[in-house]
């Protein structure tokens, strides 16, 4: 029972999913902050040190789904300024809401999608980082035309990131891996990352944690744009390459209707 005691330490509100926490602590609602994006402007370059006050470093987390990655980023690294996307509104919300609660200042959320956020809004050689975490595979024939890692996908973040900059890859889809081991490495300095993230070896992510859960594989992958590429060679890989084919998985397609029902 509660005590009232004034040496009581508060009790910490620590949120869990699958039974792992949550990176960051829910904050008194006197401390919520507003990270929503609710309306981009109208194309151009984004205005970033006016949008975060200050000049920063800025990451990029391309599907953020629920936001438990840009979370833990955000959480971790207060010196980097965070704008996450995803396409559907409904994990947008919950990420929002999920970085309001934890009083963030340094992340902002927008219902966007990857390539047209890159395409429309992001200034060359401007980003730090770029994350992509489990894009989805689209099984569906009438759907495979939206999967995003695709040579033109590939070619925007080369374009976007600075020099240095950092790209990450994840997916527990052997097709989709595949794809992407034949592609990045035209156009960056890449190496593949068999071993679970040190910083969450439970998963960086919702997916990551079931698939994990599930015993299933999950390819992981960083790199920086190759220095021996110049721009219009980019534009002339990106027009030439083919697009990503492969089929659905069983197994996969059974991890996606755990996922839509937990």
């Amino acid at each position: 029972m509660p005590t009232n005691s004034p040496f009581e330490r508060p009790r910490r509100q620590i949120e869990r999913e699958f039974g792992v926490p949550v990176p960051g602590e829910i904050v008194a609602a006197e401390h919520w902050t507003q990270t929503a994006l609710k309306k981009l402007p109208p194309p151009g370059p984004l205005d970033f040190p006016a949008m975060f006050g200050r000049v920063a470093p800025v990451m990029l987390d391309i599907g953020c789904g629920n936001g438990r990655s840009t979370l833990a980023s955000a959480v971790w690294r207060p010196n980097v300024d965070h704008l996450s996307s995803d396409i559907l509104p409904v994990v947008i919300r919950y990420a929002t809401r999920r970085a309001n609660q934890r009083g963030l200042t340094n992340v902002r959320f927008a219902v966007v999608g990857g390539r047209e956020l890159l395409a429309d809004y992001i200034a060359p050689q401007s980003i730090a980082e770029i994350h992509v975490y489990h894009p989805q595979p689209f099984y569906e024939a009438d759907q495979v035309h939206r999967r995003l890692i695709t040579p033109e996908f590939i070619a925007l973040v080369h374009r976007s990131l600075t020099p240095e900059g950092l790209f990450i890859l994840q997916t527990d889809n052997p097709g989709y891996w595949k794809y992407m081991q034949q592609i990045v490495p035209l156009f960056f300095d890449w190496k593949e990352h068999p071993d679970r993230w040190p910083d969450a070896p439970k998963g960086r992510t919702r997916r990551e944690i079931i698939a994990l859960k599930q015993s299933l594989p999950v390819f992981r992958g960083t790199g920086h744009p190759r220095a021996d590429v110049s721009a219009d060679e980019v534009l002339r890989l990106a027009a030439s390459l083919p697009p990503p084919t492969f089929d659905a998985d069983r197994k996969l397609r059974e991890l996606d209707r755990l996922e839509r029902e937990s």
